[in-house]
């Protein structure tokens, strides 16, 4: 997949003290890894209540992962590097794709999720139903919602129906220097219906894609807006916010399952095209189930998601696969250890 993997006898699993940390290093140290953790001080506190974490390199910022003095102490404990959310809200492109601790997965790809044009052409390349891109704020006609670009976890999103309420939602974002200025915003129509997120797992060891578990989130404060009588929502001045504080366990009627499987199976082809050398390990496709019962896929993540952390045990769907409790992050790990059993690393990493 990139530069030549050495095969090694001992192998350490790193990633940043954020996001799913924990699911990923107490998977990986039930695959009998040792484990690191790039931890900010001030979270300090909070990892060293986990004894599954071996080693942490302590920094002020994440972006010291660049740094000569932790890149070395990563190849002396011949780290693996595990990407999630928190990689992509810190860092650009530029400084991800210099990372050269052996990364799992397709670094380049996430370029894709962070660009919201790039990544609307390989949902399309999928042939995902997706809701129509709006290119202009002129062209906005009916119930639209706006988002930032990159992994924002929901924050800054708004909705806007015409011009006149996206540049009072463009205008309170460069008032918190959220944004530099209206170009950083992508206008995408809402579709009503249920949001529901899906977790795969590529393996190109095994040239497969499983369906690991599947999630839906709770926004605040747009989830609890319901439970406020419509009278007195009419009264809420303020525009409620999509920022994710946590996830729900969700299980679909089974007669929906082929298309989820599909829809996976054309995403994977696609990224293989398009992002040489593909979809590898954990990814999100996330949308909505109309009325109707048909998706409507709007973003995806090309790594593992923070949904995931609700199956540290497995979930009802990667029960039906192994016969062993599978978190993603456990999956991850059981990808890389079978990848350099077979002296197929190079397969996995970049």
């Amino acid at each position: 997949m990139g530069k030549k993997i050495v095969n090694k006898k001992v192998y350490t699993i790193a990633t940043l003290g954020s996001h799913c940390s924990l699911q990923v290093l107490k998977g990986a140290k039930e695959e009998g890894f040792k484990t690191l953790l790039i931890c900010e001080r001030k979270r300090l506190n909070l990892y060293k209540k986990f004894n599954f974490i071996d080693e942490m390199i302590v920094v002020e910022k994440f972006n010291e992962i660049l740094d000569k003095a932790c890149k070395e102490r990563l190849a002396k404990t011949n780290s693996i590097f595990i990407p999630h959310g928190t990689l992509i809200a810190y860092m650009n492109n530029k400084q991800i794709e210099s990372i050269k601790t052996p990364f799992f997965g397709n670094k380049w790809i996430l370029r894709w999720e962070s660009d919201r044009k790039l990544k609307q052409k390989l949902m399309e390349e999928s042939r995902l139903n997706t809701p129509k891109y709006i290119r202009s704020k002129n062209d906005i006609e009916k119930l639209c919602i706006v988002k930032l670009h990159g992994a924002a976890g929901g924050r800054g999103y708004f909705l806007a129906s015409d011009k006149k309420t996206f540049e009072k939602g463009a205008k309170k974002l460069l008032e918190q220097k959220t944004i530099e200025n209206e170009d950083d915003l992508y206008i995408q129509e809402y579709v009503i219906g249920v949001p529901t997120y899906f977790h795969y797992f590529y393996s190109p060891i095994n040239d497969e894609l499983e369906l690991m578990g599947i999630d839906r989130r709770y926004e605040s404060d747009v989830d609890a807006i319901g439970r406020i009588p419509a009278k007195n929502q009419l009264c809420i001045e303020s525009e409620p916010s999509y920022n994710v504080v946590g996830n729900i366990p969700l299980v679909l009627r089974e007669s929906l399952l082929e298309e989820v499987y599909a829809m996976g199976e054309r995403f994977v082809k696609s990224a293989k095209r398009l992002v040489p050398p593909g979809m590898t390990g954990p990814f999100c496709l996330e949308g909505v189930y109309d009325r109707e019962g048909k998706f409507f896929t709007f973003e995806f993540s090309a790594r593992i998601v923070a949904g995931t952390n609700l199956y540290l045990n497995g979930s009802p769907y990667s029960g039906l696969i192994f016969d062993k409790p599978m978190s993603m992050g456990r999956r991850i790990a059981y990808e890389i250890k079978r990848a350099n059993m077979k002296k197929r690393l190079n397969e996995i990493l970049t």
